[in-house]
């Protein structure tokens, strides 16, 4: 095994390491690698966790999930999640109590993943998102601690309730006074995940670990072939949609810099975001299935739609913009909004479902997580959010259940109570997390 590098920790999966010029490039668990550890124990592997964010609400009248395992039946918007409902939970009745009677917008966002309460004017202040939580206490496994994507620029200024705009661009806080910044470039953040810099972002990653990938290739089963293959083939895709990224942003940063102005200033596309949402929102769900799957990062959040958000989709004939649309939330169009934001979930849980790990897969190993700040857009209702989870944690969470806590009692449906139990099962050790002190029951 001279020609690349493995590694194996206690509770970490064995895996190799493919170094070229100025990358590395950390592969997937590939059965053939327990042969070349120092320990015979079968390998234990990483638990992950994600959340993706939809802001302004869904449908209500276009949402329910009833029964469990085949035969949940799923409704309206949850429709999409049915090939993998077998590893999803559907959560209805939680909400976060310290976001309610403060005003509309930022207000019901700013502590949605840490429960506390927020400040208004020109000093932010929340709490360490559940998120970053989980980042602080894991991270140092990993290259990178966490991963904090966007779909959309955020905003600045404040908002006419003089909570900071601040609170609804972000939704991962690294501590009470700063947001995570979000990264919203597919190719800042491939190259972030890959440790890609200067020139060398012109040259392909797999072409600089050509000579390790061979020499791995033969010290290893057909059947890992196989898959080492698939799995260089899909960095490859991903790759090549980026570079196409990459090229648009360097024009927009040129272009950018004859009008002396900073490129996300600039609108969409002129900033060089993709202008169709669909293929932005699919590469950021790609790049964070590959960081999953060689163990990169273990955390990762994804805003596909801000609270406010100017998102707009003419790919299903939506005529307004998202914000404006959610005044109408129970409409036909906003409904065809709400399923292109879950549908990427179910695309994210089936590319981690497809790909083996141990006897299961990285989804079983993994916990997703997609909610909104609202429940209903056109009365800013938060009173109740809605929540889905997919994955089983590595059998520490059951999943293909429908679960609803709306008549259980205030005191019983904390979504901070599901934070907490997500963290535990994750190994952190955790007395309460934010106005929690138990685990949500019968999860």
């Amino acid at each position: 095994m001279s020609r690349f590098k493995s590694h194996s920790s206690q509770g970490i999966s064995r895996r190799a390491v493919l170094r070229g010029a100025g990358v590395t490039m950390a592969l997937p668990f590939l059965p053939s690698f327990s042969a070349f550890a120092d320990s015979k124990t079968p390998p234990v592997f990483p638990k992950r966790f994600a959340v993706l964010f939809m802001g302004t609400g869904i449908n209500e009248e276009q949402w329910s999930a009833e029964g469990s395992g085949a035969d949940m039946k799923l409704t309206g918007s949850l429709r999409v999640m049915e090939p993998v409902k077998r590893k999803i939970n559907v959560i209805e009745g939680l909400y976060n109590q310290h976001s309610l009677g403060h005003g509309i917008h930022p207000a019901q966002t700013g502590s949605l993943l840490s429960g506390v309460d927020i400040q208004k004017g020109a000093i932010i202040h929340s709490g360490v998102s559940m998120d970053q939580t989980i980042a602080n206490a894991i991270g140092q496994d990993t290259a990178q601690s966490s991963i904090v994507l966007a779909c959309e620029q955020p905003m600045t200024g404040y908002h006419e309730s003089n909570y900071s705009l601040a609170y609804s661009s972000h939704i991962s806080w690294q501590s009470p006074d700063s947001p995570v910044p979000v990264e919203v470039y597919p190719s800042l953040a491939f190259d972030s995940l890959f440790e890609n810099r200067g020139s060398l972002r012109n040259m392909s990653i797999l072409d600089r670990v050509k000579d390790r990938a061979e020499a791995l290739s033969r010290q290893i089963s057909s059947t890992d072939k196989v898959k080492l293959d698939e799995y260089l083939t899909s960095v490859r895709e991903v790759e090549k949609r980026v570079d196409g990224m990459r090229k648009v942003k360097e024009t927009a940063d040129d272009q950018a810099k004859l009008q002396n102005r900073p490129a996300a200033s600039m609108p969409r596309p002129a900033d060089g975001l993709p202008e169709d949402l669909r293929e932005h929102a699919r590469l950021m769900c790609d790049l964070i299935a590959i960081a999953f799957q060689t163990d990169r990062t273990r955390v990762a959040s994804l805003i596909l739609a801000r609270d406010l958000s100017a998102q707009i989709y003419p790919f299903i004939d939506v005529k307004d913009g998202h914000h404006a649309a959610s005044h109408d939330n129970n409409s036909a169009a906003y409904e065809r909004i709400t399923y292109f934001h879950l549908s990427q979930l179910a695309y994210l849980a089936g590319k981690l479902d497809s790909m083996p790990e141990g006897e299961g897969t990285v989804l079983d190993n993994s916990c997703l997580m997609w909610l909104s700040n609202m429940w209903i857009g056109r009365k800013h209702d938060n009173t109740r959010l809605p929540l889905v989870l997919a994955g089983g944690l590595g059998g520490n969470l059951e999943t293909g259940r429908s679960l609803n806590y709306l008549q259980a009692g205030d005191e019983n449906r904390k979504v901070c109570a599901l934070y907490l139990s997500i963290m535990k099962r994750m190994g952190l050790k955790l007395d309460k997390f934010g106005d929690a002190v138990a685990p949500l029951a019968n999860l």
